[in-house]
C-alpha cells in the first residue's frame, strides 16, 4: 500500500503582510508622496501635446502643512465654500441693483423737471 501524508501544507506567501501594507499606508499618509511625470507626443521632432501630471499623496493635515488646501475653496468639493460663493455673488448683484436704481433714481427728477417746465 501507498504512505499518504496528511500533514497541512506550509501557507503560501503572498507578499507583504496587512500590519506590513498598513504601516507603509500609515507612513506615506503621514510624510506625503510626490509623482511626476511628464508625457509628450512628437511627430517629425515637433512637439505637439505635453502633458505634465502631477500627485501628491497624503493625509489632509499632512497636505494643509505643504500648504495644500484647494478643496476648501473649490465650490464643487466644500459645502462651505459654495456658501461663501453664494453670499459674494449675491452681494455683487445686490450692489449692482442699488446701483442701476440710484441711477435711475437720478434721472427720474430731471425728467420730471423737463416734462414740467414744458
Amino acid at each position: 500500500m501507498t504512505d499518504v501524508d496528511y500533514r497541512p501544507a506550509a501557507p503560501p506567501a503572498n507578499g507583504p503582510s496587512t500590519a506590513n501594507l498598513a504601516d507603509i499606508l500609515e507612513r506615506v499618509l503621514d510624510k506625503g508622496i510626490v509623482i511626476a511625470g511628464d508625457i509628450k507626443i512628437d511627430l517629425l521632432d515637433i512637439e505637439l501635446l505635453t502633458i505634465r501630471l502631477r500627485l501628491f499623496v497624503a493625509s489632509v493635515e499632512t497636505a494643509r502643512k505643504a500648504g495644500i488646501d484647494w478643496w476648501e475653496t473649490d465650490p464643487a468639493l466644500s459645502s462651505t465654500a459654495a456658501r461663501s460663493e453664494l453670499r459674494e455673488e449675491n452681494a455683487r448683484l445686490r450692489e449692482r441693483l442699488e446701483a442701476l436704481e440710484s441711477a435711475d433714481d437720478g434721472d427720474a427728477p430731471s425728467a420730471r423737471t423737463g416734462r414740467a417746465g414744458s
